[in-house]
């Protein structure tokens, strides 16, 4: 038993495949976790706000609830937005 060691994070993040953010598709849960917002939220963002990135549809059904997406990088550009704006208020 003492003979367990802990992985360390660089051996970890080696094994992962890596993306690439411009081409790659997040669904709902993702979103969530990466932006903070909850399901409510997100929908509320897609009519209100046009900074916010626009969902892609991965099916060619048109009805509600039709399967959708996000493209990785997109939302994390807008995220880091949302910081630079949040640092660019505060050095005001």
């Amino acid at each position: 038993m003492n003979n367990i060691q802990p992985l360390k994070a660089a051996s970890c993040a080696a094994s992962l495949p890596q993306f690439d953010p411009a081409v790659t598709i997040i669904r709902m849960p993702e979103l969530e976790a990466i932006t903070g917002l909850a399901r409510p939220t997100v929908y509320k963002r897609l009519k209100e706000d046009p900074t916010f990135p626009r969902a892609v549809p991965l099916s060619d059904s048109k009805s509600r609830g039709a399967p959708v997406g996000w493209v990785l990088g997109e939302v994390q550009a807008w995220v880091a937005s949302r910081i630079a704006k949040r640092d660019h208020a505060v050095a005001a």
